[in-house]
């Protein structure tokens, strides 16, 4: 388990201020140069784990290629129903806080889960035993395209009392989003009023807009 800055240029996560501020500018392909929409496709290069603004050309030539670097990012978010996890599913993976998103590497296999902390984004390497479990119960985490696409667990209401716990398969950007939010605005040790509204805020856009995904069982 590993804290770090994230600001280092090699890190996974390096780029994610970078990927929070631009929004504010004019964006433009990061390929080509083309003008782009508020609303535009991203391509996550995979050595780098960089993600790319790019226009749909681009997005389509280069996701294409057999010997590609680059993957394109599904825009679609999968809300998932009737979720199997329970309380020693989640005490197993070791997860201080009640949120967190889960993707699997391609060509490892291997499952990492990010969750925020008062340092910053913290990366955790899962077990395997725990990870297998989770997909044994929940078929339909088997669809998660690799290194794009997330498992991504909010249980910040349920963990209060407040409200049900929330699983989606959702594109990587949006995960990374979610931490650059939580990097910006994180106050304190217990990240202040700012912050949870800004994570109240992201998931209920994230809700407006997803699909609902019934999970299948073997």
């Amino acid at each position: 388990m590993d804290v770090d800055g994230t600001t280092r240029p090699d890190h996974p996560l390096g780029h994610l201020r970078q990927f929070v501020r631009r929004k504010r500018n004019r964006e433009a392909c990061e390929l080509c140069s083309q003008e782009l929409s508020g609303e535009h496709s991203h391509l996550l290069e995979i050595p780098t784990r960089k993600l790319l603004c790019s226009c749909e050309g681009c997005s389509l030539l280069f996701s294409s290629q057999a010997s590609s670097r680059y993957r394109r990012v599904p825009r679609q978010t999968r809300k998932l129903l009737n979720f199997r996890m329970s309380e020693n599913d989640w005490d197993a993976l070791l997860i201080p806080i009640n949120m967190a998103f889960f993707s699997k590497s391609g060509p490892t296999g291997n499952v990492t889960a990010l969750y925020p902390s008062p340092a910053g984004a913290t990366e955790s390497l899962l077990p395997v035993e725990g990870w297998t479990c989770i997909v044994q119960s929940n078929p339909v985490l088997n669809e998660m395209e690799p290194e794009v696409e997330a498992l991504l667990v909010n249980r910040l209401l349920y963990s209060q009392g407040q409200g049900s716990a929330e699983y989606f398969i959702a594109p990587i950007d949006e995960c990374y989003r979610l931490t650059g939010l939580i990097r910006m605005h994180w106050r304190g040790l217990s990240g202040g009023t700012e912050v949870w509204q800004e994570i109240n805020n992201f998931f209920q856009q994230l809700n407006s807009k997803c699909t609902v995904a019934a999970n299948s069982y073997a």
